[in-house]
């Protein structure tokens, strides 16, 4: 049976340095069957022309530069662009260990999947910030079990950092729509509507940079709960109870918050004495068991300890955006969601 042969897809904005970087990690991977790259430019004002070129003598890659219209349109410009039959979606920011192509072909052939997804782990070179994000997003005892393992969901996810399509998908589905962020599940649901099947490959992993500061991973996740609630909205049948955890972690330590704030009450309510015991027992136990998880999977203990208050930054910041789109969507049909919400569309 003839190999399978790979395009590579990668929309960029603004990050020639990083696409250096991918781009030089493509060169070193041990699997030798060729390969093409395609790289979508989406309305840069700082280009990747000349570092794209410079790959030219070590990679069968192709430069496309369109008007600004966003990662999913960029994703579906370069796979309607393609020459292969299945498609390995990656983010710019993101690195390949040498096996990555080589192992993405191996779980295809031992069970071939229309689309598949991986994870993201961590380069020794990331800064300290870069380590301790990841940590979070990924963590299982948070929202990252959806992106960090097979086991985050009864079905898996794949996320288009590191996503495979193949090209009979591609075709069927009319790729991604124009909602961003988002736009990676919102395709992987219609994918299912149609009768496709996902899968998450073990080993199948990218070192994932997220090139953020505080401020950008708090709008970053802002955004994340913003688009859920649009999403199950447009896909119920595909809710998932998951993705309510930080609006009920937030709402319980405000409640928290306004019960100690009522300590003068507390001698008439005894019970409101319980339920602040029993809230601060159970955030303490989370924390703990939190710090825990992250310290054994990040051999870390200093990664640990700034992992905890960022999970507290991240639910929260979650939660403000999962509530205000509630609050703004209520009454509303799906129909007229973009126009309530066009700040998430294209």
């Amino acid at each position: 049976m003839k190999p399978l042969y790979f395009s590579v897809v990668i929309p960029v904005f603004n990050r020639p340095e990083e696409i250096n970087r991918l781009l030089h990690s493509l060169t070193l991977q041990d699997d030798k069957n060729p390969f093409e790259v395609v790289v979508v430019e989406d309305g840069s004002s700082i280009d990747c022309r000349q570092i794209c070129a410079s790959f030219s003598d070590q990679l069968q890659i192709s430069y496309y530069f369109k008007p600004n219209s966003g990662p999913g349109d960029s994703r579906n410009y370069g796979m309607s662009r393609a020459k292969g039959d299945y498609f390995l979606i990656l983010d710019s920011d993101c690195i390949l260990p040498v096996h990555y192509l080589s192992r993405v072909r191996q779980g295809l052939s031992d069970a071939y999947i229309d689309c598949f997804g991986g994870a993201d782990s961590v380069h020794h070179s990331f800064s300290f910030f870069q380590k301790v994000v990841n940590a979070v997003m990924t963590s299982p005892v948070s929202t990252g079990g959806v992106r960090g393992s097979k086991k985050g969901l009864a079905r898996f996810q794949p996320r288009s950092f590191n996503m495979g399509i193949s090209k009979a998908l591609f075709e069927a589905t009319g790729g991604f729509g124009n909602i961003h962020p988002g736009e990676d599940p919102e395709f992987v649901f219609r994918s299912w509507n149609l009768g496709f099947k996902t899968r998450f490959i073990e080993g199948v992993e990218v070192f994932h940079e997220r090139r953020i500061n505080l401020k950008s991973f708090i709008k970053q996740v802002y955004k994340f709960g913003s688009v859920r609630v649009a999403l199950n909205r447009l896909h119920p049948k595909y809710q998932s109870k998951l993705f309510l955890l930080p609006s009920i972690f937030t709402l319980g330590w405000l409640s928290l918050g306004l019960l100690l704030l009522t300590r003068p009450l507390l001698d008439f309510f005894p019970i409101l004495a319980d339920c602040i015991s029993l809230g601060l027992s159970l955030y303490i136990s989370y924390f703990i068991l939190f710090f825990i998880n992250t310290w054994y999977r990040s051999s870390s203990v200093v990664i640990a300890i700034a992992s905890v208050p960022l999970v507290f930054i991240q639910f929260t910041a979650y939660a403000y955006g999962y509530l205000r789109s509630t609050v703004k969507l209520l009454g509303v049909p799906k129909e007229s969601i973009e126009t309530k919400l066009p700040e998430f569309f294209f």
